[in-house]
């Protein structure tokens, strides 16, 4: 599965009828675990709720609780409402003012996409402060993690970019356990890819969302995927771009291992 807009029709949980009462509700992403993020109402007043079915994987909870603590720091959506059931959980949460970098809108522009997401990912890494931190998305629990979900059998290589696939899952492990030097450890958002970067009207970022692995790497961890993401969604030839916006030079090494290590992930 492939995030984006569903492509099928969604039923609607009963947490999020609940929450939306009489006000408009519709389903406006899905992710590559299933879990549905809803809009309710429009405009100033509009709102969000994820919902994730028991057994997902996800953790909204955890998501909350790395959102209220980056809210004191920079722009991130408020916490609404947060809970489950014995059907899922759900994380209820304040829009921002501006619409995701990859929506219609800004896919026609992605000179000014990119600009936005590049300058928004260094503002976000100068903004969070490390010290205090309570996440970490360490490259130790990242490969700790590969490792269990290799033994369980959850990995599957034909998900992976084709330049990963041929060198199976034992490999691909070995080579993340090699990891190069710390470049800068920042307060990563860990899921930098261009749908969490909210532009604002005048093109410039106004803030991120999906939060839910926050936490404490090197900048590259972000930089890596948010380049990538770039081919993703608007095509080649605007990683440069990117980097420029953040202000850094390109770094070949650090950005495929942490690719490799991106595919290895959930």
């Amino acid at each position: 599965m492939i995030a984006g807009p569903p492509r099928t029709p969604v039923q609607l949980p009963r947490a999020v009828a609940r929450l939306a009462g009489r006000v408009q509700v519709r389903p406006v992403w899905q992710n590559e675990l299933g879990g549905l993020t809803f809009q309710m109402g429009t405009g100033t007043s509009r709102a969000f709720v994820k919902w994730a079915a028991t057994g997902s994987g996800l953790d909204l909870a955890a998501e909350a609780a790395r959102m209220a603590w980056a809210g004191a720091f920079t722009a991130v959506p408020r916490v609404l409402d947060q809970g489950a059931d014995d059907s899922g959980s759900w994380l209820m949460t304040s829009g921002l003012p501006g619409e995701s970098a990859v929506s219609e809108r800004w896919s026609r522009s992605p000179e000014v996409a990119v600009t936005a997401i590049g300058e928004g990912l260094r503002a976000l890494h100068d903004a969070l402060p490390v010290d205090g931190c309570p996440f970490s998305w360490s490259l130790a629990d990242r490969i700790e993690d590969a490792r269990r979900r290799a033994a369980a059998g959850l990995i599957d290589p034909a998900r992976w970019h084709p330049v990963h696939r041929p060198l199976g899952i034992k490999t691909a492990i070995e080579l993340a356990a090699d990891a190069p030097p710390v470049d800068a450890l920042v307060v990563c958002h860990a899921d930098a890819c261009a749908p969490n970067t909210i532009v604002s009207a005048n093109g410039a970022c106004c803030g991120h969302v999906d939060l839910g692995r926050l936490g404490v790497a090197d900048r590259w961890a972000d930089l890596a995927i948010a380049t990538w993401s770039t081919e993703w969604n608007y095509g080649p030839g605007w990683e440069a771009p990117l980097l420029d916006a953040y202000r850094i030079e390109p770094d070949r090494e650090r950005t495929r291992y942490y690719r490799l290590l991106w595919d290895l992930g959930p």
